[in-house]
């Protein structure tokens, strides 16, 4: 079931929280420089992971700190061409693969509920429109609940009732 929520998604019940990132993102701009300044572990491990695994477009990474949801990065853009420069703009065809890979990913750990933003219509450049339609249709085959966070409201929890109580 997907059901669309306003509110911070730093106040989500769901057990997992997804995002779009690009390949060694600085993590400087949009939800990424959130999650960086909440969860700075995170990052440091981001980076790390990117040096030593060399994930691809359409890849995911998940992460789990300490009474943190699972954080999955969803790589919807290429790395940037040098060091300290902007990473190419998002694509539907990495989105596409990325939420498979997360719907995989999910289902592997046992996670019953994901909060998701408007993946890649920030810095990735993506139009929420066909954004929205790609989570709709990956999202479908999740069996657990998926919260799609289509307008941000800072320090607002959303409204996630009717979970059947597997966001608890």
């Amino acid at each position: 079931m997907i059901k669309e929520v306003e509110g911070d998604i730093f106040f989500t019940k769901a057990h997992a929280l997804a995002h779009g990132i690009a390949i060694n993102d600085d993590f400087k701009h949009g939800l990424a420089a959130q999650l960086k300044e909440q969860w700075p572990a995170l990052y440091k491990d981001f980076r790390h992971f990117c040096k030593t695994a060399s994930p691809k477009e359409g890849d995911v990474w998940a992460w789990k700190g300490a009474n943190t949801p699972v954080i999955f990065s969803l790589f919807t853009q290429a790395e940037a061409s040098h060091e300290g420069g902007h990473p190419p703009k998002a694509s539907i065809q990495n989105l596409n693969h990325a939420l498979k890979n997360l719907v995989k990913e999910l289902d592997a750990q046992g996670i019953s509920s994901v909060a998701v933003t408007k993946i890649s219509t920030g810095v990735g450049g993506l139009d929420w429109k066909d954004v929205k339609g790609v989570i709709e249709k990956d999202l479908a085959h999740f069996e657990g609940k998926v919260f799609l966070y289509s307008s941000y409201k800072q320090k607002i929890t959303a409204s996630e009732e009717n979970c059947c109580g597997m966001c608890n």
